[in-house]
């Protein structure tokens, strides 16, 4: 199927591995080209060749903490105008709802929700006045299915949820839509760092965490980047404009409920 976006331009954040380099190659198997952001500045500048060189498509990389004031603002002047934007941010540290200060819960907003919020409101006016437009915010399967060693994540990310279902409704009569991906585990850093903890916290070896985790997914196993990526390229696509403000969850069946 050709999702129709060739030669669009995107933001992808957070985009050097994990998910956010799934959705980075998923677009530029479209012929998207892009502009990509992590805080690592080697690891970055490695995967934008590596796209560039297999896929034949313009890639700008641009270190900087997307969180924060001067980092959105270096990826919104590398980037100019740009079509798609795929929000995406590492997720704050597990830990006891007892033990999160004030502090705690306002990085995690900056994180998780305020940032997106930012290039969001940076980025869609001009998706408006140019009649198309496309916005991605890469949340947590935790919106639906609350993890409460992950209470910080769970607030921030339902926040910007809320958001996007009162804002989404709004921009689409300009051609924009905006929904939201939630990936449940996949093979990524974040499940590493969470099987890490359950083995520590429980006295196991990580592979017996992981084994466990595994086991609770009908599918079996954990997601990959690429079939994570290939559901964001279809959000951004021509064919998914009758989309507006949804939540697709990518979860290998994890969560068991009808609706």
């Amino acid at each position: 199927m050709d999702l129709g976006i060739r030669g669009k331009r995107a933001i992808v954040c957070a985009a050097s591995k994990g998910l956010g380099r799934g959705c980075a190659e998923a677009l530029a198997a479209e012929g998207v080209d892009l502009i990509i952001n992590a805080r690592g500045e080697e690891a970055l500048r490695a995967t934008a060749t590596d796209i560039a060189a297999r896929y034949g498509v313009h890639v700008v990389p641009v270190a900087a903490d997307i969180t924060t004031d001067d980092g959105r603002r270096a990826v919104l002047d590398a980037a100019g105008e740009i079509d798609i934007l795929v929000n995406n941010a590492g997720g704050p540290p597990p830990g006891r709802w007892q033990d999160w200060d004030r502090d705690d819960f306002i990085k995690a907003l900056d994180a998780n929700l305020l940032s997106a919020v930012a290039l969001m409101q940076a980025t869609v006016p001009g998706m408006m006045q140019r009649g198309w437009g496309r916005v991605v915010n890469i949340t947590s399967a935790a919106v639906r299915t609350p993890i409460p060693v992950l209470g910080l994540s769970n607030t921030a990310r339902t926040g910007l949820t809320g958001f996007v279902a009162g804002m989404s409704r709004d921009v689409i009569k300009h051609g924009v839509n905006v929904n939201n991906l939630l990936p449940g585990l996949h093979a990524t850093d974040r499940a590493d760092s969470l099987d890490g903890g359950t083995a520590k916290a429980e006295g196991i070896s990580i592979e017996e965490a992981r084994a466990r985790r595994q086991s609770a997914i009908p599918a079996g196993r954990y997601g990959e980047a690429a079939d994570f990526g290939a559901a964001c390229a279809f959000l951004c696509s021509q064919q998914a404009q009758f989309i507006v403000g949804q939540n697709l969850l990518l979860d290998g069946g994890a969560l068991n409920v009808t609706m």
